[in-house]
């Protein structure tokens, strides 16, 4: 680097605050569907705390290495409603309340994925988990919520 990238760069991050936003770690769930609730939760955080363990670690060294800010760590998970579907749990707020717990075990700010895909229609799984989305939120602090309701494609 030039020593003007690396004065450019230094202004930036103090005068202009650069900074990156979030960084996001996408995990499956897939293969913690389970037709007993309690089970696949316990699949759920132990997957999570497994995967993203050192997550907040990595992201901390690279904020080193370059010197610039990382606000929020994340992890993204398998839309719920599509994991959840495959028990007779009728309310899916314990699901919200362990991926919660697995968020603050390994440290990210926020955890996405307490969703549902209905953008080609709904199925049971998609109702309850949609029917838990307020009482979820309000337990939880980390867990992000979405319901997708359309795309370009349907």
């Amino acid at each position: 680097m030039e020593s003007k990238q690396i004065i450019d760069t230094i202004h930036m991050i103090s005068e202009e605050r650069l900074d990156i936003r979030t960084i996001t770690m996408g995990i499956s769930l897939f293969d913690c569907i389970d037709s007993d609730g309690a089970k696949a939760r316990q699949k759920i955080y132990d997957k999570l705390t497994t995967s993203a363990q050192d997550l907040v670690k990595v992201a901390d060294q690279i904020e080193s290495e370059y010197g610039i800010p990382i606000v929020n760590k994340r992890l993204s998970v398998t839309p719920i409603s599509m994991i959840a579907a495959a028990c007779h749990d009728d309310n899916y707020v314990e699901y919200a309340k362990t991926m919660e717990k697995a968020a603050e075990t390994v440290g990210v700010d926020l955890i996405g994925g307490f969703s549902a895909l209905v953008q080609k229609g709904y199925q049971i799984g998609d109702e309850k988990l949609i029917a838990s989305i307020p009482e979820a939120l309000s337990e939880t602090s980390r867990v992000c919520s979405s319901v997708n309701v359309g795309s370009t494609r349907s």
